[in-house]
């Protein structure tokens, strides 16, 4: 087997993690890439030449993982994703064992699933064009607004960093969101909107039920609140039922669809996967891109395949 192992040092707390999970990926007479990503650069150019290896690993956070997973979209390579980031949430929604030999060992058995990327569009307040892929969430308001606040705490203080913005911004911009969800039109007024293609934040509590990344749709979740406050009785009930099919999700709204359009009466910063862009906008535009990436998964996955 020929590995490309693509490796983000600056993700998370610098764990040394991926060369432990190399030693027990290559096996005699086998060769492995390591590429490191560079502090600017071009992902499309790290994974130039995926199609010329058996596997492709991912190692970094959520920001990096996504950014790599776009630039091999529709390209028929196996992935594995290795967690070396702040909160791996996409690594916790695949379920994969996270232990180096376990990972290895399913790259050597080779059971991938073909897993769904949202593309975003959207202009900004000068009136530019951009659009980006996502793996996990993206959305506008005041999950923004927190990304940003625990950015520069975020290495030393880790997930706890979230806690603290939070707790720093108990009253955030409450706006009206126009909303149209595969034709069907409605508004709602919130602090957040968020498109999800899996939905299970930290303590493996799911936003809202049934959200999966291979079922061809994506999750628009509006945060039906005026205060921060308001999210207490979701993350409590989270904590009681984490899976939200039994007690549901107050405050949260939930809808699915494959094209989906929001607009809000007021500007507003916008969520990539955790990474906050350097503009506000009006609103924004989200198509799924169903079966886009084949993942490597372990029998440990919810995705795995039933056997």
């Amino acid at each position: 087997m020929r590995s490309l192992i693509v490796h983000n040092d600056k993700s998370g707390f610098g764990s040394d993690g991926i060369f432990e999970f190399e030693r027990f990926l290559v096996r005699t007479g086998e060769e492995c890439v390591l590429r490191m990503l560079p502090e600017k650069g071009s992902f499309e150019e790290a994974v130039r030449d995926a199609e010329d290896f058996d596997l492709v690993v991912i190692s970094g956070g959520d920001g990096t993982v996504s950014s790599v997973l776009y630039a091999l979209k529709g390209r028929d390579v196996p992935v594995c994703v290795f967690p070396t980031g702040t909160a791996n949430l996409f690594f916790a929604n695949l379920g994969n064992a996270m232990e180096p030999r376990a990972l290895a060992h399913a790259c050597h058995q080779g059971v991938t699933v073909s897993t769904d990327l949202g593309h975003m569009s959207w202009t900004n307040q000068a009136d530019a064009h951009r659009d980006c892929g996502f793996a996990l969430m993206a959305g506008m308001g005041f999950d923004a607004q927190l990304m940003k606040a625990a950015l520069p705490n975020k290495r030393n203080m880790g997930e706890a960093a979230y806690f603290a913005a939070a707790l720093a911004n108990l009253h955030p911009d409450v706006t009206t969101f126009s909303i149209e969800c595969d034709g069907r039109t409605f508004d709602r007024r919130g602090i957040s909107c968020i498109v999800a293609n899996n939905a299970m934040m930290q303590g493996d509590i799911q936003i809202v039920s049934g959200s999966r990344m291979d079922d061809g749709v994506l999750d628009l979740i509006v945060l039906e609140t005026t205060e921060a406050a308001g999210l207490l009785e979701p993350i409590f009930i989270g904590l009681l039922d984490k899976s939200g099919k039994n007690l549901g999700r107050p405050h949260l709204e939930h809808f699915t669809g494959r094209h989906i359009s929001v607009h809000s009466a007021i500007p507003m910063p916008l969520q990539i996967d955790g990474e906050v862009t350097n503009d506000t906008t009006s609103g924004f535009d989200v198509e799924v891109l169903p079966g886009a990436n084949r993942l490597i998964v372990d029998k440990t996955s919810p995705y795995a395949p039933k056997s």
